[in-house]
């Protein structure tokens, strides 16, 4: 038979290769850096380019016990939901790259808000129980995210947070605390290419280098829009590969949060019974979504079940080593 010539593309640019954390010799405290980005071809092409960093699995670690969440992921952690250091030691032991910490404010006047003060005990507690980088979002209110997000930057000086959520409408305070502490920002914008790479834009022109930028350009769920998420984090991959420099940043998604305020995720009774087993379509909607967003090209997947978390770090390792996986 006569030989077949797979045509190849020939970029021109690449994913920019940003590390996360720092160790004693860096100036902090993790027992090692985490890399991501640096990809020269669309995920997983081997034979077309370089992928030097897999995606990384960042766990979510909550500062107060998730009341909203759904009996089978509260079951998945057990006692340690209660208390934000034994939940990051927890969640280092099952997996995770890396932590991301999320501070969140009481719904529906219950409970006082988090001051400064409680911010930044909570971010040193989770710095002493795990070793690994550590992400740091505010509550997604923007006068307290602030306020918390500066104390967590000076508190954590040097370590490499990755503080978030950046948003056009409140994106200038939490530059400016990472740019005086040492730290890197999570730029979140809707599902659109041009806002996506307008932030990055304004978040550099304040002086913060694009090393320490992370684009999240938000998702949905397998079923509530994935496939629009996908096509606009195929886009800006595919111009950041044609050298447009703005959209070289790797790219943060959460599809922990997305998948579990689906209704299969979140239906444990009344519902059809072809919908099989409630905590298995759970955690098969979060994997689903992660493995979807893994080959958008996503370097950073947020997620929140251990055992989704199992599932879709097989998948990465058998992508990684070129090796077929199954249906």
């Amino acid at each position: 038979m006569p030989e077949v010539t797979i045509p190849k593309e020939q970029w021109t640019g690449r994913v920019r290769e940003i590390t996360l954390g720092a160790t004693a010799a860096e100036g902090g405290t993790r027992s090692h850096t985490v890399t991501i980005g640096g990809a020269s071809t669309l995920p997983f092409l081997h034979f077309e380019g370089e992928i030097p960093n897999p995606p990384r699995i960042a766990i979510e670690v909550r500062d107060r016990r998730p009341e909203e969440w759904p009996a089978p992921l509260l079951n998945a952690w057990g006692d340690v939901v209660n208390d934000p250091a034994e939940w990051a030691k927890a969640a280092t032991e099952r997996g995770a790259d890396l932590i991301l910490l999320q501070l969140t404010a009481p719904t529906g006047g219950n409970g006082a808000s988090p001051t400064p003060d409680d911010a930044r005990a909570v971010v040193r507690r989770v710095l002493e129980a795990t070793g690994l980088p550590l992400l740091v979002f505010g509550p997604g209110q923007a006068e307290l995210d602030n306020e918390l997000l500066v104390a967590v930057a000076e508190e954590a000086k040097g370590e490499r947070l990755v503080l978030g959520v950046c948003e056009e409408k409140n994106y200038r305070t939490i530059v400016a605390a990472a740019l005086a502490h040492g730290h890197l920002v999570d730029s979140r914008t809707p599902m659109d290419v041009n806002l996506a790479k307008q932030l990055i834009i304004l978040i550099h022109d304040m002086g913060l280098p694009l090393d320490r930028i992370i684009m999240d350009p938000t998702t949905a769920a397998v079923g509530y829009g994935v496939e629009y998420g996908y096509s606009v984090m195929e886009r800006l991959r595919l111009a950041a590969l044609q050298s447009d420099t703005m959209t070289q940043s790797p790219m943060l998604v959460t599809p922990g949060e997305e998948a579990w305020r689906s209704k299969e995720a979140r239906a444990g009774e009344g519902v059809p019974p072809a919908w099989g087993d409630w905590e298995e379509r759970a955690v098969l909607w979060e994997a689903l979504t992660a493995i979807t967003l893994v080959h958008a090209g996503a370097d950073v997947l947020v997620m929140r079940h251990p055992e989704a978390v199992r599932r879709v770090r097989r998948m990465i390792e058998r992508l990684m080593a070129g090796e077929p996986v199954p249906g």
